[in-house]
């Protein structure tokens, strides 16, 4: 099953090999990147990291199983004042079959539950019209004209996506069992106090898939060593979380 996970540096080849082999495909609906991209990717990549590490930036990727292989590319960039601006591009082979729409719409939930956003915003040229019916599809709606400025010299359409309240309300909480997962097996007292301060903040138990993002994120909830007893503090406090909501607590995702 394809996974959505944060750009890290070893995604490097296979986001060239991507880019390289949907390059045609691409052009045909968007502003074709040009050769200084592929001849500049490395420092471009370092760049996108760079962005990701001082939260001006958040790039994912959907990535097949087992062979790593890179199906899309889903960006939040401009990230400003509770808004970011959405960008995406899916493989010639998964075009069609709902993935993008699928992968924008949990992308929204992580932009309210990871970064705390308020809302969403995309460009989308005239022409694109299978990009249109995504971010239609992902409860985008249209709000005004795109100019050649936004869209690589094409005219098109702004569109907008307000994030649930209740997402943003546990961005704390993901930040939090974060913390509590790097400090295993015995997590800080200030660690501890900050996870109950933000699950105060969080108020009543959000929606159904924004509480399926919380908990079924492995980033989240993993120690940096991936093991299930460096996940153990962060499950523990997830449970207690669950347990004041009286939900019961989901299989967690990651390796055991």
């Amino acid at each position: 099953m394809p996974e959505l996970t944060p750009l890290h540096a070893d995604h490097a080849p296979a986001v060239l090999a991507f880019e390289l082999a949907s390059r045609a495909y691409f052009a045909a609906s968007i502003s074709d990147r040009g050769d200084g991209f592929f001849e500049r990717f490395d420092e471009q990549f370092r760049d996108r990291l760079d962005e990701q590490a001082t939260g001006d930036g958040a790039f994912y990727l959907l990535v097949d199983e087992p062979d790593g292989s890179v199906l899309g590319r889903f960006n939040l960039v401009d990230l400003a004042d509770g808004g970011a601006v959405l960008g995406y591009r899916v493989a010639q082979r998964v075009a069609g079959r709902g993935v993008a729409s699928a992968t924008v719409r949990r992308l929204c939930r992580l932009a309210a539950v990871r970064h705390g956003l308020r809302e969403l915003r995309a460009a989308v040229s005239h022409q694109n019209v299978a990009s249109q019916r995504v971010l239609a599809n992902a409860g985008f709606t249209p709000v005004g004209p795109a100019g050649p400025a936004d869209l690589g010299g094409k005219e098109g359409t702004w569109y907008r996506r307000e994030l649930a309240e209740a997402g943003r309300g546990l961005a704390p909480l993901v930040a939090s069992l974060t913390a509590l997962a790097a400090e295993a097996p015995a997590p800080s007292a200030r660690i501890a106090a900050d996870f109950d301060r933000a699950r105060r903040l969080a108020g009543p138990a959000p929606d159904a898939e924004v509480l399926a993002e919380l908990t079924a994120t492995g980033e989240a909830l993993r120690g940096p060593d991936g093991s299930r007893a460096a996940r153990v503090p962060a499950r523990r406090a997830l449970t207690a979380l669950l347990g004041s909501w009286r939900l019961p607590l989901p299989e967690l995702r990651g390796p055991a």
